[in-house]
């Protein structure tokens, strides 16, 4: 049987078809998409509806391929949610995370609920945007409207089924969730002034959502569709999609964002883990993923958007590899580069304040970039091994960025670990696998992950002695900066 994977990031998404055929995982690439928030009057949102139609574009598309009947399963962004009345109808645009509502939200709510009770209560790490922080924002007659608070992915399925439920995963990044009880608190709903009824009940991956109602989609044809419950966090997808095995294995989700941690049969919390701002996401079948959320990808996007000659990735690495590298130190988790006006100018900016070399050709950019993500990835994994107790010797770095061989060496070197790169589709990868589960095809995840092995190239990369040893003495007279 075939299965369709919905994968939507913040810049675009796209349709997936995956099969199993003689023992291995082959996909298929059905209908690709543009994604972006706009700004309207000051705000941030996303085009809900266009990520709906695309949606049916590519079933539709993968109809005339001839999958006449199939599973899908929907996997987005976390944190954004769409409110949604009593008659089923949005009641208004979805605001974007990387609007500027909730720059002073946390101090707001922690006047009310400290941190560290917050942090004891759901082991989520503090974004400014966390869905905590922007329903504390959202106007209070909307919020009265609302019958139903549903994250994106949930609300798409909602749209497809009728079918409203909160997927466990994504819903615990919103920072509304007990760790103890493992529903929402019930403190922090009366914070908001929300009611626990207005959040549909919760869905585990691996079940069953429902068909596809088809007939919501008058003149299209369609497949016959059954709607699978999958991880509908893009990162708990890509987590279920890494070829890890045994123990001392960490991982990091390489895209828009680097998301860099373990997946653990509890929740880590500690002080040291709140001084950190480390994370403890829900995971599939009862595991968590503690991580560590560092900037990614979206850097290098925005620093291309703002230079006068058009470089590829792939150009950008190859202009890297021509300059010196670990010249300058930025701490680029620093929320000014969140969503700067001008991410070369704020970069430069940085480095003259700081009195470190300006970086100024595509070259010096790109390298200052994937040298800093490298640092903080290797820090990032020193603190995991000291808050966790465990030994991390091998990292598999998933997603998009797994294609970057520069920067995999340059974290190989710097964080004296084997990595082992690939899948770069492992997003699409875990929504497919979680769909083989619901549907009986496989039995489980270890299995899973075994037909990733069987299924796709990855490649190694040892750390070179002589780079080591130069970063740690970088390491050791920077750590007393805060990253």
């Amino acid at each position: 049987m075939a299965h369709i994977a919905v994968d939507i990031g913040a810049s675009s998404g796209r349709l997936v078809a995956g099969e199993i055929k003689d023992g291995k995982l082959v996909m298929n690439e059905i209908h690709r998409f543009a994604n972006g928030f706009r700004e309207v009057d000051g705000t941030c949102y996303w085009d809900i509806e266009h990520l709906l139609n695309e949606i049916i574009k590519g079933l539709a598309e993968a109809k005339k391929r001839g999958y006449d009947s199939v599973t899908v399963g929907i996997d987005t962004w976390a944190v954004d949610y769409v409110l949604v009345d009593e008659n089923g109808n949005r009641l208004q645009d979805v605001v974007a995370y990387r609007d500027s509502r909730t720059e002073q939200t946390i101090s707001k709510v922690s006047r009310q609920i400290s941190q560290k009770e917050i942090y004891e209560k759901t082991g989520i790490q503090f974004l400014s945007f966390n869905t905590l922080y922007q329903l504390y924002e959202e106007k209070r007659e909307l919020l009265t409207q609302a019958r139903h608070i549903m994250l994106v992915p949930d609300y798409l399925g909602y749209c497809l089924t009728g079918r409203a439920v909160t997927e466990v995963t994504n819903a615990s990044t919103m920072q509304m969730l007990n760790v103890q009880t493992r529903d929402f608190d019930e403190e922090l709903l009366a914070l908001l002034s929300i009611e626990r009824h207005q959040f549909p009940p919760f869905a585990e991956p691996g079940e069953e959502l429902g068909p596809l109602l088809a007939e919501r989609f008058p003149g299209i044809d369609l497949p016959d569709c059954r709607v699978m419950v999958i991880a509908s966090h893009d990162t708990a997808s890509a987590i279920a999609g890494t070829p890890g095995e045994g123990e001392n294995w960490a991982y990091l989700s390489s895209g828009t964002w680097s998301l860099l941690g373990i997946e653990s049969p509890k929740p880590v919390i500690s002080d040291l883990s709140l001084q950190d701002n480390y994370t403890n996401e829900w995971g599939v079948f009862g595991t968590y993923r503690f991580l560590k959320n560092i900037m990614g990808m979206w850097i290098m996007q925005e620093v291309r958007r703002h230079l006068t000659v058009d470089y590829t990735f792939a150009e950008f690495v190859d202009e890297a590899r021509k300059v010196k590298h670990f010249r300058q130190f930025v701490d680029l988790n620093d929320d000014r580069f969140l969503n700067p006006a001008n991410m070369v100018e704020e970069i430069k900016a940085y480095c003259r304040e700081t009195n470190q070399p300006v970086p100024e050709t595509a070259g010096e950019l790109a390298a200052c970039v994937y040298d800093n993500l490298a640092i903080i990835y290797a820090i990032a994994i020193r603190d995991l091994e000291e808050m966790t107790g465990r030994r991390i010797d091998r990292l598999h770095i998933v997603g998009g960025g797994a294609n970057n061989g520069l920067l995999n060496q340059l974290t190989a070197d710097v964080s004296g670990r084997t990595i082992q790169a690939g899948p770069s589709e492992a997003t699409a990868v875990g929504n497919l696998l979680m769909q083989m589960i619901a549907s009986k095809e496989i039995s489980s995840l270890q299995e899973g992950r075994e037909l990733i092995r069987a299924s796709f190239p990855l490649q190694s990369f040892s750390p070179e002695e002589k780079a080591a040893q130069r970063i740690e003495q970088f390491y050791q007279h920077r750590k007393g900066e805060k990253v």
